[in-house]
């Protein structure tokens, strides 16, 4: 059975910094806010690290950027500046009204990731800029400008809801709940109610439309003043080695999912692993797990050495895919 990598890397070998303080507080050091291109305010939370690289976390889509605060204090520990923030329209970034809001995917990668890679490029020149991106997270950062100047990437879960590349057990229902009945309630309400359904956060009609009308290129499904040229070579200006980590039992990111956003980082040095619950001795993992606190000793370490030393330890749990394109 595969045990973690704290278990078997040398202190002195190690690129984590194991800390004894193993409850580090989910509370930011420190709050900002920054304004988008267009004005809009973008708030988050940051811990603070002596040295080393700064990491900005992605949202996936509906998600609270407090729901990553545990792994951000966990990875602060380990050596890393790290930054979360609110989409506008979600959580600290909800400065209006969200039936007043058109936001949709473009907005929160071309100006609210931009927003904040940007702020910490200039807020710390001297140091290393990565990112880690979650479902949509990791296909939004690649639409910002600032991401070029990313080293290394690690995301999770990563894909644009493209229905035909769900998992083909569960595509019926999720086409009916993703793509029929949230754009018809967002018709009724003029944004989505997520909140008040209890599925995760409310939603701007924007994000809505472009989730529920996604085909399998990005650029021609989504709504924008952009050329679909441009934003389809966005990614490609990023030349970061990005680690694409894909679990076996996300019924979203598929290993065809995880593919098709791969391809559009057609530049980077990719590296796609998947991850079966049994490899680590679990029932389940999903889409959104990886980041809960109780896989802080067995995937977080994946993560972490990916962004401090730009490597995987030598065992792995899972198996390594070739990235198409």
């Amino acid at each position: 059975m595969w045990t973690s990598p704290l278990d078997r890397w040398r202190p002195e070998a190690a690129p984590l910094r194991l800390k004894a303080e193993r409850s580090a507080s989910a509370m930011p050091d420190e709050r900002f806010e920054v304004a988008a291109e267009d004005g809009y305010p973008i708030r988050g939370g940051i811990w603070h690290a002596d040295t080393g690289p700064v990491v900005v976390i992605h949202a996936a889509t509906a998600v609270r950027a407090r729901y990553y605060a545990r792994f951000a204090a966990w990875l602060s520990g380990q050596g890393a500046t790290v930054l979360t923030f609110d989409y506008r329209g979600i959580g600290e970034s909800r400065s209006v009204p969200v039936k007043d809001l058109q936001a949709g995917w473009i907005d929160w990668g071309a100006l609210d990731a931009e927003a904040v890679l940007a702020y910490a490029g200039r807020r710390w020149p001297d140091r290393p800029l990565r990112a880690v991106g979650h479902s949509i997270g990791g296909f939004a950062l690649g639409l910002a400008r600032s991401a070029a100047r990313l080293d290394r990437i690690v995301t999770v879960g990563a894909q644009f809801a493209y229905w035909r590349d769900y998992d083909a057990r569960r595509r019926c229902a999720m086409v009916l709940r993703w793509h029929l009945f949230m754009p018809a309630v967002t018709r009724l309400f003029g944004y989505f109610p997520g909140a008040r359904l209890g599925w995760l956060e409310d939603v701007p009609r924007g994000v809505v439309r472009d989730w529920s009308r996604m085909g399998p290129r990005f650029e021609t499904s989504v709504c924008s003043d952009l050329d679909p040229a441009d934003l389809a070579a966005r990614h490609g200006a990023t030349r970061a080695r990005l680690l694409a980590i894909g679990l076996t039992d996300d019924p979203f990111c598929t290993e065809a999912a995880a593919q098709r956003l791969l391809g559009y980082y057609s530049a980077a040095d990719r590296t796609h692993l998947r991850i079966a619950p049994s490899d680590i001795a679990v029932p389940e993992i999903g889409h959104f797990a990886f980041f809960h606190a109780r896989f802080e000793q067995t995937l977080w370490p994946l993560a972490a050495a990916w962004l401090l030393s730009g490597r995987l330890p030598e065992e792995v749990p899972g198996r390594i895919v070739s990235p198409a394109g």
